[in-house]
C-alpha cells in the first residue's frame, strides 16, 4: 500500500486518482502508525513553504516523514513535497524545512518570462535515475511553481529545465525522491514516473 501523506494540503486527490489509474493500492492518510506501515509513501503539497511546514508540525508528521526516510521505505515528495525536504525556502525566512537534503528553495529569477512558470515544460536528465527511466531524454511535464530548489549537494539533481536559467526540477539519493513538476498532471509521462516509483 501506498500512503499519500494528509496534512491539509492540496492536491491529494489527484495523485490518489492517478495512482488509482495505474491500479496501485493507495489510502490518504494522516494516521502516523499507517504511514510507517506502508510499502512506499508520497508527499504531495502545493502552497506557501511556512503554511505547509506549519501544517506537518502541527500533526507531528514532520517526524513521521524523517522515520520514513531514515527507515528506508521508498519517499517520494511532489512539488511543494520536494521544497519541504530542504531546510529553508526564501518564500517564508525563518520557517525550517525538514532537512532531508541540505540547501534551500530561492524564486525563480525575473528574466522576462512569466512567474510562476506554468504548464508544459521538458526537462533534462541528469543521471541515472531509478524513478526517471525509460521515459525518454528529454520528457515533457507539467509544472506549477514560483520557487524552486538550490541543493548544496548537486549529485543529488536528476533533472533540470530551462526556464530563464537552468532550475534543478528533480533530486533523488538513496530511498527518498523528489519532483518538483507534478507527475499526477503529466499524462502518459507521469504515469511511467508514477509506476517507476511503485515498482522500487
Amino acid at each position: 500500500m501506498i500512503a499519500i501523506i494528509d496534512y491539509g494540503a492540496g492536491n491529494l486527490h489527484s495523485v490518489k486518482n492517478a495512482l488509482d489509474f495505474i491500479r496501485a493500492p493507495s489510502k490518504i492518510t494522516g494516521d502516523a502508525s499507517e504511514i510507517l506501515a506502508a510499502d512506499k509513501v508520497i508527499l504531495p503539497g502545493v502552497g506557501a513553504f511556512g503554511d505547509t511546514m506549519e501544517c506537518l508540525e502541527r500533526d507531528g508528521l514532520d517526524k513521521v516523514v524523517k522515520q520514513i526516510a531514515a527507515a528506508g521505505i521508498p519517499l517520494l515528495g511532489i512539488c511543494m513535497g520536494l521544497q519541504l525536504m530542504f531546510e529553508e525556502s526564501e518564500e517564508s525566512p525563518g520557517a525550517k524545512g525538514l532537512g532531508l537534503f541540505k540547501g534551500r528553495i530561492v524564486r525563480i529569477p525575473d528574466r522576462g518570462l512569466k512567474i510562476p512558470h506554468m504548464g508544459w515544460n521538458n526537462i533534462e536528465i541528469a543521471k541515472e535515475s531509478r524513478i526517471l527511466r525509460n521515459i525518454g531524454d528529454t520528457p515533457f511535464v507539467y509544472f506549477v511553481h514560483s520557487y524552486y530548489v538550490q541543493p548544496e549537494d548537486g549529485g543529488i539533481a536528476s533533472a533540470y529545465t530551462e526556464y530563464g536559467e537552468k532550475l534543478t526540477v528533480a533530486v533523488e539519493s538513496g530511498n527518498v525522491f523528489a519532483v518538483q513538476f507534478h507527475p499526477e498532471k503529466s499524462g502518459d509521462m507521469g504515469m511511467r514516473i508514477l509506476r517507476n516509483f511503485i515498482s522500487l
